[in-house]
């Protein structure tokens, strides 16, 4: 072997065991910290349809930027100095794309357009550049001539202007969605299949799940500042503050609970760990994380007014668990082959919540909906001697 080639190799991770997140993988997330906090605030001062639209394609932008690096990273080491000068990089880029996130539909189009353009066209060169001659590389051969054209959608889309620039952003989120789910396929250069996308399968699972966790922060971080700010305390302030937490407790107890470690073991022990990867986290995940966003929202809303009619606030209060358990149903369906009921259900209980809007303040809907929730988490709890062991562990 040359000594280009097994530079090359070094930049590999070992593939024979479990991989660990490594501390400049924790690092690289801290800029999405900051990327969720925009969103949220975004969706606060944005509480329309249209708002809630514009911050879904802002979210999608930021979770596409960031899965395909998790991608990246359970392939390369990134204890290698390479490895970390790009996630740095990377780094650096989302930063100024995160400050921009504001006024993404406004003056700084262009900022954020041309960020996630810089982002997933210079991390796929760098795949390119690096890897060995084999299908991995072959796959990414293919996947730089679609972020070529998602990157061009979304500078074209920083450039243009009103619901041009949505539907051009629109349009960028369909190709790099798109492009897995078909194999990345190109002309001359064919298609990949998921069993050649041989990642570390608990690393990846770990990964998805520190996103879920930074969304989850966001939401104590608002509920934390936004208490910090009233200027007397009384019995209904603490009290929202309270059904606040609670709620963000309930969300975390949902996933992690039981679904976190036994999706991780199926993922990792999976012949094909590119598929699950590609559709139980790629895919699913980042509607788990919409509706933390907007239950955040709900919970700012509650802490400021408590004692409000909740028909200004409703759509987030309730609207929030409800993504996230349409988002975890799914998730569960995709692992186990199994109609989560109880998930379902909640959403509907939610859903009929919707009829007592006019007539509860805004505490009150925020603590049935934290309620519906627990109640979901703890059937998981419940012997279903029907199932298989394994998905009664999740």
């Amino acid at each position: 072997m040359s000594a280009q080639a097994q530079a090359t190799a070094s930049l590999l991770r070992d593939q024979s065991g479990n991989q660990r997140v490594t501390n400049i993988e924790l690092f690289f997330d801290l800029v999405y910290v900051f990327a969720v906090t925009q969103l949220s605030h975004y969706l606060l001062h944005h509480p329309t349809v249209e708002g809630a639209f514009q911050t879904a394609i802002l979210l999608a932008l930021v979770w596409l930027a960031w899965a395909y690096t998790t991608w990246v990273t359970n392939w390369l080491d990134p204890d290698r100095l390479q490895v970390r000068l790009l996630l740095v990089a990377l780094m650096l880029v989302c930063l100024a794309m995160s400050v921009a996130l504001p006024n993404a539909f406004g003056p700084w189009g262009l900022w954020v357009g041309g960020a996630y353009a810089l982002m997933q066209i210079g991390r796929t060169v760098f795949m390119v550049a690096v890897l060995p001659s084999g299908s991995l590389r072959l796959n990414f051969e293919r996947i730089l001539v679609w972020c070529v054209v998602s990157g061009a959608l979304a500078v074209g889309g920083g450039l243009a202007g009103g619901h041009a620039r949505e539907l051009l952003w629109l349009l960028v989120i369909a190709v790099d969605v798109l492009g897995g789910v078909l194999g990345f396929a190109t002309p001359g250069l064919g298609r990949s299949r998921t069993s050649d996308w041989t990642i570390e399968g608990g690393h990846f699972a770990e990964r998805c799940q520190a996103f879920i966790l930074i969304a989850l922060g966001e939401s104590i971080v608002i509920i934390g500042a936004t208490l910090s700010i009233v200027a007397h305390l009384s019995a209904t302030e603490i009290t929202a503050f309270v059904v606040a937490f609670a709620g963000s407790v309930a969300l975390w107890w949902l996933y992690f609970d039981r679904s976190a470690d036994a999706s991780e073991e199926i993922i990792a022990s999976s012949a094909d760990p590119g598929r699950i990867g590609r559709s139980a986290y790629h895919l699913i995940h980042p509607v788990m994380v919409a509706g933390i966003i907007v239950a955040a929202a709900g919970d700012d809303d509650i802490l400021t007014a408590p004692s409000a009619h909740a028909s200004t606030a409703a759509w987030l209060i309730l609207g929030g668990p409800a993504l996230f358990l349409a988002g975890h149903a799914a998730f569960k369906y995709v692992l186990w082959g199994i109609i989560p009921w109880t998930r379902l259900a909640g959403v509907a209980v939610l859903a009929l919540l919707a009829l007592a809007v006019p007539v509860l303040p805004e505490i009150a809907l925020a603590a049935c909906a934290a309620v519906v929730v627990a109640v979901v988490a703890a059937a998981d709890r419940r012997p279903h001697p029907d199932l298989p062991a394994a998905a009664m562990a999740a």
